[in-house]
């Protein structure tokens, strides 16, 4: 093991990051460019843009706790993540390179229907993405003690993957979703592959876990609020990553559809550049004063006022960009905080599968928005029912989120003290 995974350095904790930095990297991608292309390259309507998105939580669905409660189970090329990981991102690289080659995938193999072959792609990419995301998730719970030392894995796990999300979006906005698109290619394989020789993993889950905490049991109840809170939240980010195109189209009047992904590209940006910042030198400090869950739910419920300012007053890009900016409060905390308050609610040792449980509340909540909400958004005359969803969720999940409540648990030097070192 590296002195610096010993000692929990900042530099292990940045290193320890870079395999989620790989997968969000990939799914800001996602966000940024897969309508743009499907609308304005394949002439997709909505509802059928919708088709396309529910591709990935299927994927979600299926692969995550499958593959979550086989990493906790296997052991191969010297480790129970790194397998997964490794695969993961080789072939989300390689569904990336496919994304803008849609066209020619579908010529190439004579399928008349282009949304058959978006759909495999899109699935492909986010199966690859879920093999790996959740044991880039799981593999901080393995390495990092139960309290402050796991929450700063978390947060530090989305401000590195956040800053290269704001990266992503810059690219997508200066150079264009194709340049964007092509640079992810080569940081998805690199951040999936070269950090996986510096991060040694425990062999015995149970033996490593002994040393510093104990012997853990799942509060399903806890859990399963949790679930709940967490699925209104993406609920609402959801609705507004996917149709947010029409927003843009109708109350934002881009002349061109280049002006339009870049204005989505810009919102997008500001939106992760405020969640990239805001967990290690913000919430971290205000989670260890007033606790996670009320630090969580005070975010949630300013995204949600957020959102409601752009129904309200939501006129122009700046604007839109301006409040994006404040509903990046939310979505820092949103992909930080809740993997921290979940992991202390469950069994250690199934770690995997618990993260491939709690990411339904994310598929499900994706699922919803792209197969029910689809032809309502389509059909709605005023393309403000976007953020109306997306306001109502965010608050839903805000309320939901009292419910939850923190765990009681030592920080490492409290439990060094306790045993008399």
């Amino acid at each position: 093991m590296l002195e610096i995974q010993k000692k929990l350095s900042n530099t292990f904790y940045s290193i320890l990051s870079l395999p989620a930095t790989a997968m969000g990297f990939a799914l800001s991608i996602q966000i940024a460019a897969l309508s743009w292309l499907m609308r304005t390259k394949y002439n997709l309507d909505l509802h059928e843009i919708g088709f396309v998105w529910a591709a990935g939580p299927l994927a979600g669905i299926i692969g995550q706790p499958i593959i979550g409660l086989i990493s906790d189970k296997v052991w191969f090329w010297k480790g129970r993540r790194r397998p997964f990981i490794l695969i993961g991102g080789t072939i989300a690289a390689l569904m990336l390179f496919a994304l803008p080659n849609i066209d020619k995938i579908s010529g190439f193999f004579g399928v008349g229907n282009i949304i058959v072959v978006a759909v495999f792609v899109a699935l492909t990419l986010d199966l690859a993405i879920n093999v790996s995301f959740n044991p880039t998730r799981a593999i901080i719970a393995d390495v990092t003690p139960e309290g402050v030392p796991r929450t700063k894995g978390y947060t530090w796990m989305q401000t590195i993957s956040g800053s290269f999300g704001v990266l992503a979006y810059a690219l997508g906005a200066i150079f264009g979703n194709y340049f964007l698109i092509f640079f992810g290619v080569f940081l998805v394989l690199a951040f999936s592959l070269i950090p996986m020789f510096f991060i040694e993993e425990p062999r015995d889950l149970q033996t490593a876990l002994a040393e510093n905490e104990p012997e853990s049991k799942t509060d399903w109840n806890q859990f399963s609020k949790l679930l709940l809170a967490h699925s209104f939240s993406w609920i609402g980010v959801q609705t507004m990553f996917v149709y947010m195109i029409g927003y843009v189209e109708q109350k934002l009047n881009p002349s061109t559809s280049d002006e339009t992904g870049q204005i989505l590209s810009i919102s997008f940006l500001i939106l992760s550049a405020v969640g990239a910042i805001l967990p290690v030198f913000v919430l971290e400090p205000i989670t260890e004063k007033i606790g996670r869950v009320k630090t969580h739910l005070s975010c949630v419920a300013v995204m949600s006022l957020a959102y409601l300012g752009i129904v309200l007053i939501g006129t122009s890009s700046l604007i839109v960009w301006i409040l994006m900016a404040v509903a990046g409060v939310g979505w820092a905390a949103i992909v930080s905080l809740p993997f921290a308050i979940m992991s202390e609610k469950v069994n250690k040792n199934r770690m995997g599968l618990f993260m491939g449980i709690f990411n339904l509340s994310v598929v499900l909540p994706q699922l919803f928005v792209s197969l029910v909400l689809g032809t309502f958004v389509q059909n709605a005359g005023d393309k403000n029912i976007i953020f109306i969803i997306s306001t109502v969720s965010l608050a839903v999940s805000a309320l939901l989120w009292f419910m939850v409540h923190d765990s009681k648990v030592k920080t490492v030097s409290e439990k060094t003290i306790a045993k008399g070192h």
